[in-house]
């Protein structure tokens, strides 16, 4: 015989009846009434009664909401014997769809980046093969993610390439009161199904990809060696700062060279001296020009 105990919340219209075992795994349901309550029939007998309000359904237990048109102590022992009359004569609690997409744990963690206003959250799994920043919400249409990052006040720009998702602040504040909220919301974003990014939208960049591959082949040979050059020296290393560093064009008589900075290296107090002092100089040496002079399109 399945036995349910009450329990007390702190909301006092919301009671809790909890079975020794789980009832649920890793899901959390909802239901205002009995037409959305269809994947529960338990959840339909009780809006029979006139004061249930909401059913959740979660982990070990099934928490009712009451109008105030009764006391819970008037009428939670009969609740309590009405579901447990309805679980051991067979009656089904939740029905769960197989055919919906399972929740797949991952981890997500925090890494400093060399911008404070940065801060680089690390997934499990591959989310793109395509590096793509968002400046604001209107820019985010391809990723229904990030339109809700865009929805925490603090939240100034978000980059996303390969397995992380690169979050730039703004200074209202600090990174120790925000970095845990950011970071569960993701998580339970992404495990939850959540689309990270639309690809029939990024397939709009992968165009603009080739473009920028067919436009290789007719830039001159210097072009290409700097472009060379970044790819395999420069990216991998500022990718681990959750970044980016794209090429913008090579000026043969004033020898400058500007690049687009993307994610934590955008904004960055020590973008300039890595500019000067790393780029600038592994250029230098790697073309045998000491006149290169590198620049930040986006500064």
């Amino acid at each position: 015989m399945i036995k349910v105990s009450i329990k007390e919340t702190q909301n006092p219209t919301i009671l809790k009846f909890e079975f020794e075992d789980f009832i649920t795994k890793n899901e959390n349901f909802e239901f205002k009434n009995i037409d959305e309550a269809k994947a529960s029939p338990l959840a339909q007998q009780l809006f029979y009664l006139p004061f249930v309000k909401t059913v959740y359904i979660s982990g070990n237990f099934i928490a009712i909401e009451r109008f105030s048109i009764v006391e819970w102590e008037d009428v939670k022992d009969a609740v309590a014997e009405q579901i447990e009359s309805f679980v051991n004569n067979g009656g089904t609690i939740i029905t769960i769809d197989e055919n919906k997409t399972k929740k797949q744990p991952i981890t997500v963690y925090g890494e400093t980046t060399p911008n404070p206003a940065a801060l680089k959250f690390v997934v499990s799994r591959m989310l793109t093969k395509t590096a793509i920043e968002f400046k604001n919400i209107d820019e985010a249409t391809a990723s229904p993610l990030v339109q809700e990052l865009f929805k925490f006040p603090y939240v100034k720009e978000v980059f996303i390439d390969e397995n992380y998702i690169s979050v730039t602040k703004y200074e209202v504040n600090n990174w120790d009161e925000i970095t845990l909220e950011l970071r569960s919301f993701i998580k339970q974003y992404i495990e939850n199904g959540g689309t990270v990014l639309d690809e029939s939208l990024i397939a709009i960049n992968d165009k603009k990809e080739n473009n920028k591959n067919e436009d290789f082949d007719k830039l001159d040979v210097t072009s290409q060696q700097i472009i060379n050059i970044l790819e395999e020296y420069v990216k991998p290393a500022v990718a681990a700062d959750g970044g980016n560093i794209a090429f913008d064009s090579f000026d043969e008589e004033t020898k400058t060279v500007k690049v687009i900075l993307q994610g934590a290296c955008s904004g960055c107090p020590s973008s300039t001296f890595t500019l000067k002092s790393g780029i600038e100089n592994m250029l230098k040496s790697m073309l045998n020009d000491d006149k290169i002079n590198v620049e930040a399109a986006n500064a």
